[in-house]
């Protein structure tokens, strides 16, 4: 039976000058009301020590649109305010509780330009999607189906910064399972290969940000030299976003891609828990960690193997995977980036990506198996002995019980597993 979800399916479409001129106040009417919203909110907060409720917020944009200063907000939709104060107000709540930073003013230049609309605000007929204000119903480019017989919760219309349109549907899908498979696969992330598995295949780092290097250069040194205001610096503008949404386009197919393989292909996913927020402080290698796209890569990975039933396992960040030897178990001292390749004293050569990933998978395997977690202890030892080296011993004789329950470096699941 299959798992029903929540699901936004996101077309291009093409605004008449009309309905383009009305998506444009709203957008900028849900940006005001958010931001006064939370300069309110704030003001209270900070002077009184008071925090303002959802409902409070609603009556003062009631308020709002009585004034003569403000009187243009009853011209847009009301729908797509009230969920600007809605996402106000969650914000705040992950802020209170200390999931999330303080709220951020929107800007019209750096922000998503974007409103939604639930189901009071648009009609759904015939296929046909009509916003609420409009006459006529958008022209939508169906790029793919909609699942039969579903109809749109919520509707989310909004501009890139490229100038491109974008209409995104949240509907109900039913999901099949995926077809059940005994295969696990570990994965190494990198940047000379953008994923390494644990079957010996490298997938190529295409680097689509360093192909469009200097097309970008050129357009961002365009963009600078026109003067602010005018007409062709807006013009320049579009240019350099274009290009980045070019780069953004061609990256996230290549992990949808890559991602649905993985997770279609097998039964468990291994992957490594990476600090990418702190990996990025590393100047020399930020800007080729940024077009990797790791987190995006673990995000698509997460929500697909919800999806289709599979299991992700998360390894910890300080599990020494390169270091350690897959053969004997020994973990080497020093293993600079440019080493690609070494020899353990067992006589073991190992390709420092292949041998990462195949570790990474029994580590995971050897979670599963076993129980616990593979994380080295971050405080002194009283044994005297450096933290890693007693983590290696303890996974070490792991993945030793798991070998000898039958697993495999081909990347199957040993027979205690498949059996369970």
């Amino acid at each position: 039976m299959g798992r029903k979800v929540k699901r936004a399916f996101k077309y291009r479409f093409r605004p008449t000058r009309k309905q383009a001129g009305e998506l444009s106040r709203t957008f900028g009417c849900v940006r005001l009301v958010y931001n006064r919203a939370l300069e309110e909110r704030t003001r209270a907060w900070y002077g009184e020590q008071r925090r303002v409720s959802y409902a409070q917020s609603s009556a003062a944009l009631t308020g709002w649109k009585k004034t003569e200063e403000l009187a243009f907000l009853a011209e847009v939709s009301s729908v797509p305010l009230q969920q600007a104060l809605r996402h106000l107000q969650a914000a705040f709540v992950n802020f209170f509780a200390k999931r999330a930073k303080y709220p951020r003013f929107k800007s019209r230049k750096k922000s998503r330009q974007s409103a939604e609309y639930t189901r009071s605000g648009f009609t759904w007929r015939d296929g046909g999607l009509t916003l609420a204000k409009m006459a006529e119903p958008l022209d939508i480019r169906w790029s793919r189906p909609l699942p039969e017989g579903a109809e749109p919760s919520t509707v989310t219309v909004s501009r890139d910064s490229a100038g491109r349109w974008f209409v995104s549907l949240l509907c109900e899908d039913t999901i099949a399972p995926a077809t059940p498979t005994d295969s696990a696969v570990g994965v190494d992330a990198g940047i000379t290969s953008l994923v390494t598995l644990s079957t010996g295949e490298k997938i190529a780092n295409p680097r689509h940000e360093r192909r469009d290097r200097a097309r970008l250069a050129k357009a961002q040194k365009d963009l600078s030299r026109k003067a602010r205001g005018s007409g062709n610096r807006e013009k320049a503008r579009r240019r350099v976003a274009r290009i980045h949404a070019r780069i953004a386009d061609r990256r996230r197919d290549l992990l949808h891609k890559l991602t649905t393989r993985l997770v279609r292909e097998n039964q468990t996913v291994v992957i490594e828990d990476l600090a990418v927020r702190n990996l990025l402080k590393n100047r020399s290698l930020a800007r080729a960690i940024s077009d990797a796209a790791w987190t995006e890569l673990r995000s698509m990975l997460t929500y697909k193997c919800v999806w289709y039933g599979r299991d992700l396992i998360g390894i910890d960040r300080f599990f020494p995977s390169s270091k350690l030897c897959g053969a004997c178990g020994t973990v080497c001292g020093k293993l600079p980036l440019n080493v690609r390749e070494w020899t353990c004293d067992c006589g073991a050569v190992h390709d420092r990506d292949v041998n990462a990933a195949r570790n990474i998978l029994a580590a995971g395997l050897a979670v599963v198996a076993c129980g616990g977690g593979v994380r080295p202890q971050r405080e002194p030892s009283r044994t005297g002995r450096s933290s890693v080296k007693q983590e290696a011993r303890r996974v070490t004789a792991g993945l030793s019980r798991l070998r000898g329950g039958g697993g495999s470096q081909d990347g199957s699941l040993p027979d205690a597993i498949t059996a369970g």
